[in-house]
């Protein structure tokens, strides 16, 4: 029997107890009390009316009591639904509920928002209504099974919303079952997994593609190389690698900021996208560096000719808002199964194949040969003990004197670096140079060595040399960089080098790489009193206009020219020309790598003042650069 039925034969029982009692007691009574019958049925009348009264007073204060209780809980119960009723409706999750018919009986708010549809067009259905058509029947039954045995289920499903799209779900479906364990109402729960999807898309397309340019990164690239060697091994056919590098960008970062660099690679990534094949892809490797592989290409002829083509699609200006930027590459080619068997392989002798060609004057592309790996491990090699060497103090500054020409006597110093290795002794500048240079290592060397030389012209001041120049060499690394102006100027206050004994020579093609931004460079160096030199002139592409506009105050004749004098007539007639060109602008000229006594009369004549080279002295340390011809 139910609870509240027994409680009310429980409640009737003792009523009807209390009743019998109260009639055989106050029997008892009566007949103790009175011998008239008439009395005693008198006074049993009396005992009724008692026993009715006060039955009916306890039968007011329980009912007055449990209507305030259910009251009570009444209210609460209101409170509760309300409360249940708000949080089904506001939640961000939608709710189906269905009644055992498996027939929709309620949906909330949340619902609407996802699927798109109305209460009204729902209400009534069956949620098969809202099937994918991405899971079989096999999914359904299991789903269903595990709702018989366990009373719910969980896990991602696939529906259709009303505009047609099939979206993710995580769906959690409940059974609801009455006191006699019948179901009477299944509820579903779930939340919009679509967001959540395109996020793990994102973060997937993250791992394997640049952000920038939205090109493969380094990772799919190397992916791709891996199955393009494993294709090309069963299909023996062959393909290549093209690492490409943009010349000189680090000016450009320097120059208008990264904000306007990270434009010029997304404009240089569509460019080299042109044009494509199946069978290629292009790939950012990281900041300037980008890499083509075509699965088929294993000819010297088709590769070249791909780089060719890469290289002419660089040739025309990049138009960026109200700049015109130019942009050069260089670019190295390693062929398989020729050079490489693996990817990391391939990708290593690219990396060498591109060192090469930037050696060999940039703007050009090189292939991979073995000797190239070689080279390449002595780099690394040189490129660590480099770094070690900086940190230990192992860098010299040398001096090479310059004397004038008509007199002999010393016209100044130029600050050469050199490396005093522990074991192998004065390692020559052109085995460290050059991996500095590509490391980037250089621009950090320059800056010491413009610190110390200053230092040095002061101690020369102190010991009795006050006139002559101390020139220092800038690499296109540190004279692209906008902090230049005030690593001179700092290493000027904190030696007290009077500026102009000083003299920055800045080469011809560092200047060319961005005449623009260069001009605004040498006029802030000039700004500061120091004096500026065009190193190796003549090597370069610099018109004439450009020069003129240049606030220096030398030429220095590249060593090239003057090898050949005086026998070369081509060499002579490019010297004659330099000097009467920098002499009609007010420029002193300066000529390098003189050797021979013919060649700097040959200069003398020609009115060249400054002459500097082996046949005057070589680079030494400064307690070895003789003062006494001053």
């Amino acid at each position: 029997m139910a609870s509240p039925y027994r409680s009310a034969l429980v409640v009737a029982g003792l009523y009807f107890s209390a009743c019998v009692l109260w009639w055989l007691a106050t029997g008892r009574l009566l007949n103790t009390l009175f011998d008239d019958s008439t009395a005693i049925a008198h006074g049993q009348m009396v005992s009724g009316y008692v026993w009715a009264a006060g039955s009916a007073l306890v039968l007011f204060a329980w009912r007055s009591r449990l209507l305030r209780v259910m009251g009570r809980e009444y209210r609460a119960r209101r409170e509760r639904l309300n409360m249940a009723a708000a949080v089904f409706d506001s939640t961000l999750e939608g709710v189906l509920v269905t009644n055992a018919q498996n027939v929709i009986v309620h949906v909330n708010r949340a619902f609407i928002d996802i699927t798109g549809y109305s209460q009204e067009e729902v209400l009534g259905q069956n949620p098969s209504k809202f099937k994918s058509g991405r899971h079989d029947a096999a999914f359904y039954r299991q789903v269903y099974t595990q709702l018989d045995q366990e009373g719910h289920w969980s896990g991602e499903i696939w529906n259709r919303r009303k505009n047609g799209e099939i979206y993710p779900q995580w769906q959690t479906i409940r059974a609801v079952r009455d006191e006699f364990a019948r179901v009477t109402h299944y509820v579903a729960v779930f939340s919009d997994l679509s967001v959540a999807k395109r996020s793990e898309q994102e973060l997937a397309r993250r791992d394997h593609y640049d952000a920038l340019t939205e090109l493969p990164n380094r990772a799919l690239m190397q992916d791709r190389v891996e199955q393009g060697l494993r294709q090309a091994q069963s299909e023996k056919h062959g393909g290549a690698l093209l690492m490409i590098d943009l010349d000189y960008f680090q000016n450009i970062n320097d120059s208008y900021g990264h904000g306007l660099g990270d434009r010029v690679l997304r404009a240089v990534a569509q460019r080299l996208a042109t044009h494509l094949r199946p069978t290629q892809t292009l790939a950012r490797l990281g900041g300037d560096e980008f890499a083509l592989f075509d699965e088929r290409c294993g000819q010297l002829a088709e590769a070249a000719a791909l780089a060719r083509r890469l290289l002419d699609q660089l040739v025309e200006p990049f138009e960026l808002g109200d700049r015109s930027l130019f942009v050069s590459a260089s670019i190295g080619i390693s062929l398989f199964p020729n050079d490489a068997s693996d990817a990391e392989q391939l990708l290593r002798n690219a990396d060498s194949a591109l060192f090469k060609a930037k050696q060999s004057g940039r703007a050009g592309y090189a292939f991979y040969t073995e000797a190239l790996t070689a080279q390449a491990q002595q780099r690394l090699e040189v490129a660590t003990e480099l770094r070690r060497a900086i940190e230990q103090g192992e860098l010299r500054v040398f001096y090479q004197p310059v004397v004038h020409l008509v007199t002999g006597k010393l016209a100044g110093v130029e600050a050469l670096v050199r490396w005093q290795h522990p074991e192998r002794g004065l390692v020559p500048p052109g085995e460290f140079i050059p991996v500095a240079e590509h490391s980037g290592l250089i621009a950090d060397i320059d800056r010491w060595v413009l610190a110390e030389a200053c230092r040095q012209r002061v101690r020369w001041i102190e010991a009795g040399w006050q006139e002559g120049f101390m020139a220092v060499n800038l690499s296109s690394r540190l004279f692209g960089r906008p902090e230049l102006e005030r690593w001179v100027a700092e290493a000027l206050s904190d030696t007290g080098l009077p500026p102009a004994l000083l003299e920055l020579e800045v080469t011809e093609s560092a200047i060319m790489d961005d005449p623009d931004t260069a001009l605004e460079q040498l006029h802030r160096l000039r700004a500061l009193g120091l004096h500026l030199a065009i190193d190796d002139f003549g090597t370069g592409y610099s018109s004439l206009l450009r020069l003129k506009n240049l606030p220096v105050n030398k030429l220095k004749i590249d060593q090239g020219f003057v090898a050949g004098l005086p026998g070369d007539d081509s060499d002579a007639a490019i010297v004659r020309a330099v000097i009467v060109l920098a002499r009609s602008m007010g420029m002193t000229v300066h000529a390098e790598g003189i050797e021979h006594p013919e060649q700097a009369r040959f200069l003398l004549e020609h009115q060249c003042e400054l002459g500097q080279g082996y046949g005057f002295g070589r680079p030494v340390p400064p307690e070895q650069i003789e003062l006494k011809n001053i």
